[in-house]
């Protein structure tokens, strides 16, 4: 927003979008349908769910049989917004998240309006364990440190009945981290991590201290030997500035060569 750098003027120009980090878990079958954080780009994210069922329920106001929120930073809970009494109107929905991040919704506007009204139907998660959300799904939050301004953050781990899934959006450092990445990364199938910045001379006129996140190289260098071993490692949350947007920069070449990758719009991961 407000910078038109060559990147950013080279976003404008793409057919294909790119939006904020979000997943959708779909069980086509059952007509489930969740989703994991709710960006500001939510109301063209949802019109990626391309299941017949679930454009169905999107009518009839009840979307989602749940949702989950990693933290309050704005990219991952502003398009809750959008889901109210002044856009869809969406009937009470299960909202998975910290007992921090769920006492930030109920007391700060506007989203107590939606707690009181019951759309949000909070479900306050004890990270670490293990929960079942239904026949096929389980989930389990993972706290990582990352700028605690208005309530701690999360990574998901989601189990489904052939395959296991890291997303892990934002984190402060791997170092600062309780739990050891490269296992954390060896006991999933794919893991979807913090990818927000490839170098820290992106981000002109401010100090990328304030902001940190691990860098893409330094991250491909300590879970080299995960993906040499066959770890699917997916970057994600990748800020406007990053190189790697682009399919044709050095950067994300790079990361291909390495046996990493970068996710995309309508990526899809059987679980």
């Amino acid at each position: 927003m407000g910078c038109y750098a060559e990147r950013c003027e080279r976003a404008r120009g793409r057919a294909s979008p790119r939006y904020a980090a979000s997943l959708a878990l779909v069980e086509p079958e059952a007509q489930r349908y969740y989703l994991v954080d709710v960006t500001p780009d939510i109301t063209r994210q949802i019109d990626l769910i391309e299941e017949p069922g679930f454009r169905a329920r999107a009518g009839e106001r009840r979307p989602f049989d749940g949702i989950f929120l990693t933290h309050a930073h704005i990219g991952h809970y502003a398009g809750l917004a959008v889901l109210g009494r002044e856009g869809l109107g969406m009937a009470p929905t299960p909202t998975y998240c910290t007992a921090a991040m769920a006492d930030f919704l109920r007391t700060n506007g506007p989203w107590d309006l939606m707690v009181r009204e019951g759309r949000l139907d909070l479900r306050p998660t004890e990270p670490g364990r293990w929960h079942r959300v239904d026949d096929r799904l389980e989930a389990r939050a993972l706290l990582v440190p990352h700028r605690p301004e208005y309530s701690d953050t999360v990574g998901w781990m989601f189990r489904g009945p052939t395959a296991t899934v890291l997303y892990l959006p934002d984190i402060d450092s791997w170092e600062r981290w309780e739990l050891d990445v490269e296992d954390v990364v060896a006991s999933v199938d794919v893991a979807l991590v913090d990818a927000s910045f490839y170098s820290a001379e992106e981000v002109p006129g401010r100090d990328i201290r304030d902001i940190p996140h691990p860098l893409v190289p330094s991250s491909m260098d300590r879970l080299q030997g995960r993906v040499d071993r066959g770890a699917r490692v997916v970057f994600t949350h990748l800020n406007n500035t990053n190189p790697a947007l682009f399919e044709d920069s050095a950067e994300a070449a790079e990361i291909r060569r390495r046996g990493f990758e970068v996710a995309t719009e309508g990526m899809r991961i059987p679980l």
